[in-house]
């Protein structure tokens, strides 16, 4: 499970999802593939909190010079 890319892991989980939703499946195949659902949500968050820490935003300072500083997200606000 460790060498799926992100976009992997997200199908299988919305595959899983969907298969669960539907309920016809037996307990056992049910509790199955939703433990494989919480490790591939586990590598999706994972993913996602490494993406995070990698994303830089460039920046001038004050004196005008390019600088870097990690990356801060905030909702848009409503106008």
């Amino acid at each position: 499970m460790t060498d799926l890319k992100f976009e992997d892991c997200l199908a299988r989980l919305e595959q899983i999802v969907s298969r669960l939703e539907a309920g016809n499946l037996p307990l056992e195949e049910s509790l199955t593939i939703f433990e494989e659902g919480i490790g591939l949500a586990r590598s999706c968050a994972r993913y996602l909190e490494d993406a995070e820490k990698r994303i830089e935003v460039l920046a001038r300072d004050d004196a005008g010079a390019l600088g870097a500083r990690p990356f801060t997200w905030e909702p848009e606000r409503d106008a």
